[in-house]
């Protein structure tokens, strides 16, 4: 059986969007720097997640020159509850490189925008075709998903051959839209994806690509894309410090090292658990002392809480602590702050000390002044 002719699967694609395209705040404009935003929100996230994100992001930051001045802080601040939050930090990044290199000016050259950062082959074919109107493919998670049903690709997509053959099916596809169409073309594959053509239960019957479809041909559609069998994720335990200042009722935070998970963003000091490092108070309390330079009294237990990341989960126990030798210093943390209730919710916070706090009492800030 033979690959559909592009041009076939661009029209049969093209007639569907127009009738059925969701609307989403990122779709009623098309300036690169909203395509841009909204792109990198949508990577790893649902659209309906991101769309109240994107709307408040327009408000506080309108314009890449806006967002270049504001400190990294206010950027972690709006960005939080999405995840991935490098996404965030090279967001503010990049903007500061485009002022700084193209006079805020987003590159419409393929070679140029690639040298943002944090803009790769993906973000850069959003951008170059929905905002600037050029035939540049993409290729996501529902890209990729799509290609590998309609043409009955038998060989895991992660692979780098079978990958750069969906690059090119998709090349073949954008090129094939009739000019001023191609931005419509690639919104109309990750579409599919997102609401028919779906991971799991895919809705063949509505698919306008159903007559086209190698996979819906030979009823293999749920085993496409091939799938290698994935790693177990690992398990970790961690340990954080919760202390609390007895004289004014402030609790001690820290910013995590900005190359580091959730860099940039605050928390409660912590440290991985290690299997030969003694008991639990122990080894917080030398985590304390080797981050902080602090000496301190272990207590009791306050929080217990799960969170999974990426590739892989973690058991956080958090305990409460004084300190009876030292003031805490910078140096492992590139801030340290006592903060009051009102200055923890103004604070960029990662989720899994978001859930510490609000396990510490029914009043999530009640201990803390």
């Amino acid at each position: 059986m033979l690959n559909a002719d592009p041009a076939l699967v661009a029209g049969a694609l093209l007639d569907w969007i127009s009738q059925k395209r969701r609307d989403f705040p990122w779709r009623r404009r098309r300036d690169p720097y909203a395509v841009w935003v909204s792109e990198v929100m949508l990577q790893q996230t649902q659209a309906a997640t991101v769309a109240p994100y994107f709307e408040r992001w327009m408000q506080r930051f309108p314009d890449i020159h806006t967002l270049a001045a504001v400190p990294l802080e206010d950027v972690l601040k709006a960005w939080e509850g999405l995840g991935y939050y490098a996404r965030a930090r090279n967001l503010h990044r990049a903007a500061r490189a485009i002022i700084a290199q193209y006079a805020g000016q987003i590159p419409a050259n393929p070679d140029a925008l690639l040298t943002v950062p944090g803009i790769g082959r993906y973000t850069a074919g959003a951008i170059l075709s929905l905002a600037f109107g050029q035939p540049v493919p993409v290729l996501d998670g529902n890209v990729r998903r799509v290609l590998c049903r309609v043409d009955n690709i038998t060989t895991d997509p992660r692979r780098t051959p079978t990958e750069q053959a969906l690059w090119e099916r998709a090349r073949s596809l954008v090129e094939s839209a009739p000019e001023g169409f191609y931005g419509d073309l690639n919104e109309a594959l990750m579409e599919l994806g997102a609401v028919v053509c779906t991971p799991r239960r895919p809705d063949c019957p509505r698919c306008p690509l159903n007559q086209l479809c190698l996979a819906h041909a030979l009823g293999v559609e749920e085993a496409r894309p091939v799938r290698s069998p994935k790693p177990r994720i690992p398990e970790h335990r961690a340990v954080a410090g919760v202390i609390v200042r007895p004289e004014d009722g402030r609790c001690l935070l820290v910013r995590r090292p900005y190359d580091g998970l959730l860099g940039g963003l605050w928390g409660f000091p912590s440290t991985l658990l290690s299997s030969d490092g003694g008991a639990h108070a122990k080894q917080l309390a030398r985590a304390l002392t080797e981050q902080l330079a602090i000496g301190t009294d272990i207590g009791d237990a306050v929080a217990a809480v799960k969170h999974a990341y990426t590739h892989f989960r973690v058991t956080l126990e958090a305990l409460s602590c004084s300190i009876v030798r030292g003031e805490p210093q910078t140096g492992y943390y590139p801030e340290v702050a006592w903060s009051n209730a009102a200055e923890i919710e103004t604070l960029p916070l990662a989720e899994i000390d978001r859930k510490i706090i609000a396990q510490i009492s029914q009043n999530p800030l009640e201990v803390i002044r």
